[in-house]
């Protein structure tokens, strides 16, 4: 360039060198160029996400869990849909078989259906038990009306088959257990109480009229107000290992006493008033002893005429007069008491029925306790 020197610096074009007197400005470097592509990759998660949400779930339903979306969410599922069986108004599964009704469809709204957990109510009307006791082993209407009462009770989930398994004695002893209960697997009066089966105790006593004044049984001994005898007596208990012959039979439901001869005429029958615990052993015995007075356990009372038919760790079990107390000479209870359990194991009898019992049941004589 004309009149430019050699050794004259070269400066970029737009570059003004500075006057004299002026600051010289030096230029920012040029900003690094942004990586945008984690932003990127994120957003796009983000979108899959909720494009995937919406195609498979169809939103979240009331309790947070995604519903299922029918093929086409604008109509209501087709009634071919819906389970067999199933009514999405009023869910009405089979209570024999809770298995097969754990849940439903309910539709929660147009195209929407949801699984809904449902466990079926069983009616417990007139459901109680026909005897006083079942266990395993057990079967009939009275195990059938156990495993309902423990399915409605939170303690079984099994079917209601009349046959007291394995799974029924341990659903028994969860409910027994969760009562605070004494736990042994069977359903008597306090289990069944708690389940709300227990019919009471005055379901199973038949109480007879009482006999006019000068009746006799067929030994010509003479009736109690609570006595009866031949055919005015109640029927015995369905054969249940009371056997034949002369023997005395006494039902713990029913808390009364049969004589029976050897011709199989009941020669007396009575209401007694039994334990009410669970000593009274079932099963066949015997007479063994006999005291025409003794003192309870406790040696608080006199028990007169004392029949004995089981020995336990506590004392004897066995057929006896109304106790009186040692100090006053009172009486325990009253006539009209009797057919109630009251006792501690033995069965109390009205003095005349007391009286009968020391004749009859001599040592030897077998004694049927169902």
């Amino acid at each position: 360039m004309p009149g430019r020197h050699p050794d004259t610096p070269h400066l970029d074009p737009g570059l003004r060198t500075a006057r004299a007197g002026q600051r010289t400005h030096t230029p920012r470097p040029a900003p690094r160029p942004v990586n945008r592509r984690p932003l990127f990759l994120l957003g796009g998660v983000v979108v899959l996400v909720a494009l995937i949400a919406v195609f498979v779930g169809g939103g979240a339903s009331d309790d947070g869990q995604f519903s299922v979306v029918a093929a086409e969410p604008t109509q209501a599922p087709a009634a071919a849909d819906v389970p067999e069986g199933v009514d999405d108004a009023t869910p009405d599964a089979n209570p024999a078989d809770p298995a097969a009704a754990d849940s439903t469809l309910a539709a929660v709204s147009p195209g929407v259906v949801e699984a809904v957990a449902v466990r079926p109510s069983v009616d417990l009307e007139g459901c109680t038990l026909a005897v006083i006791e079942i266990k395993l082993g057990t079967e009939g209407d009275s195990v059938v009306c156990t495993q309902k009462a423990l399915y409605a009770n939170g303690f079984y989930d099994g079917e209601f088959t009349g046959m007291f398994d394995d799974a029924t004695d341990v659903a028994v002893r969860q409910a027994q257990a969760d009562r605070g209960l004494y736990v042994d697997g069977i359903v008597g009066a306090r289990t069944a109480t708690e389940l709300g089966i227990w019919p009471g105790d005055d379901s199973f006593i038949v109480r007879t009229p009482r006999p006019p004044a000068g009746a006799k049984d067929l030994w010509g001994m003479a009736l109690s107000p609570v006595a009866s005898a031949g055919s005015d007596a109640p029927e015995m208990p369905a054969d249940t290992g009371q056997g034949t012959g002369y023997r005395i039979v006494y039902s713990r439901a029913m808390q009364r006493v049969w004589a029976v001869n050897d011709a199989e005429q009941v020669v007396r029958s009575y209401l007694v008033t039994g334990s009410q615990y669970r000593n009274e052993v079932p099963g066949l015995h015997k007479v063994y002893s006999r005291s025409e007075t003794t003192t309870a356990w406790n040696g608080e009372a006199t028990l007169p005429l004392m029949v004995r038919w089981l020995d336990t760790e506590r004392g004897a079990i066995g057929f006896h007069g109304i106790p009186n107390h040692r100090d006053t000479g009172e009486p325990y209870q009253t006539t009209e008491q009797l057919g109630e359990k009251l006792s501690g194991g033995c069965q109390r009898q009205h003095m005349l029925d007391a009286q009968f019992m020391w004749a009859f049941g001599k040592v030897g004589t077998p004694v049927h306790v169902v």
